[in-house]
Formats: C-alpha cells, structure tokens, sequence
C-alpha cells in the first residue's frame, strides 16, 4: 500500500471525538507512532496538517488552495477524500503549526534540498491569491527557521516566489553583500546542484516541483551573472 493509501485509517481516526485542536495534534505523536511506526506516514500527515496551517494563515482557507496543495504534492485522485479529511482538520486554525515543521525538519536533518523542495510548495499555496500577506510571510519565516535555514536563505527563497525582490541578485543567491568570491561561486555551485532537474528526479519529488526548479535556475543564473559582472569577476 502507498503512503498515501495509509491515510484512509488515519482520516477515520481523526474524525472520532474530542475538540478539533486536540485531535489534530494527537496526530504528530500517539497516533502515527503507535500504528506502523511509519517515516512516511509520518510525513505525510505532517505535511498535509502543516499545508492547511498555511493556507489558514492569513485568516482565509480556499479551495484554490486545496487544489494547488493537491498538484505541487502530487495527492492521487483515489485518496483526495482522505487528505481532505485531515487537511480540512488541520486548517480550522493555525495552532500548532511549530509542531508539524519541527517533525518535518526532523525526518529531513541533513537534507536541506527536500526541506526547501516542502517550503516552496507552501510558498505555492500561499502566492495563490497573488498576495503574501504579513501573517504568512511570518509563518513561512518560521518554518523556515524551523528547517534550519538562516534569514538570508529565507529571503533568497522568497525572491524565487514573489517578485519585488528578484532584481536584487543577493537576494536571489541568499548572500550577503559583503560576501567574498568564494562565497559567491560555492553558494552558486551548491544551488545550482540543489535545484537542478535531474537531483529533484533522483529525490523522487512530483513534477510540479520540476517546473518550479527550473524557474528557480534560470533565476540563479541570471543572478549570478550578474553579480560577476558587477563585481569584475570571470
């Protein structure tokens, strides 16, 4: 059975008594440990929780961003109705959120590309209006800050998803103005590897965070150019 096929027992589960916050954050611990002692599961349903966190954010949930949840995640037609269950849970407020990226952020120490590949698709949800209004810009920073990424990565990978700071190209390779050319060319060399196709493939992720890479590398390079010619450097 996928991980998602799993969820089928675990939406019914959460379904069954107490008040929603209770039972929505029963699911980090008790719950999934004690049934297969499944990663998978595990993430799975830390992701959804933490996706309806986000989409609660700015005080408004929307189908719309039910739907982008369900393309850039890669949710299977057949188990929609699961996940909705849990993300409909997890969404009736934003409380608790800490908890799911912390798990998150667990599974994935010493993997930062995967946890950038989760932050971006919350970054999809979020941008789904076209707006990031203050009360998600701060929950993204947090979970961002949860994952372990510093302020300048987190401005870097916001620069990728809204536009006001994609001219600035420190911004777009999360460096500092005052960074040395090591710096500049290791950092380059490092996201360039991070987001290049063929090493989102190899880490298994949906085909919407392809596109989304790709996007994300043309971004990169057209910043580091820059910076080059900015600073005379071949």
């Amino acid at each position: 059975m996928s991980v998602w096929g799993k969820l089928s027992g675990a939406a019914a589960g959460l379904l069954v008594g107490g008040p929603v916050g209770a039972v929505v954050g029963a699911v980090a611990g008790h719950f999934i440990f004690d049934r297969e002692g499944d990663p998978g599961v595990t993430f799975t349903i830390a992701i959804i929780a933490l996706a309806g966190k986000m989409a609660q954010a700015d005080g408004t949930a929307t189908e719309e961003e039910f739907s982008i949840f369900r393309r850039v995640f890669g949710v299977p037609l057949p188990e929609e109705a699961n996940v909705r269950r849990i993300y409909n849970l997890a969404r009736q407020d934003v409380a608790g959120y800490e908890a799911y990226a912390g798990q998150i952020a667990r599974l994935f120490v010493g993997n930062p590309a995967m946890l950038e590949d989760i932050l971006d698709g919350l970054f999809e949800i979020a941008k789904s209006d076209g707006v990031l209004h203050p009360a998600e810009s701060a929950f993204l920073e947090k979970v961002a800050e949860i994952f372990g990424f510093s302020p300048n990565e987190f401005r870097r990978i916001r620069a990728s998803h809204f536009a006001p700071e994609l001219t600035d190209p420190y911004v777009i390779l999360g460096l500092s103005y005052v960074a040395d050319e090591n710096e500049i060319r290791q950092t380059y060399r490092r996201l360039v590897r991070e987001n290049h196709p063929d090493s989102l493939i190899a880490r298994g992720v949906p085909e919407e965070f392809i596109k989304l890479a790709n996007d994300k590398l043309a971004a990169i390079n057209t910043a580091y150019a820059k910076i080059l010619a900015e600073r005379g450097l071949r």
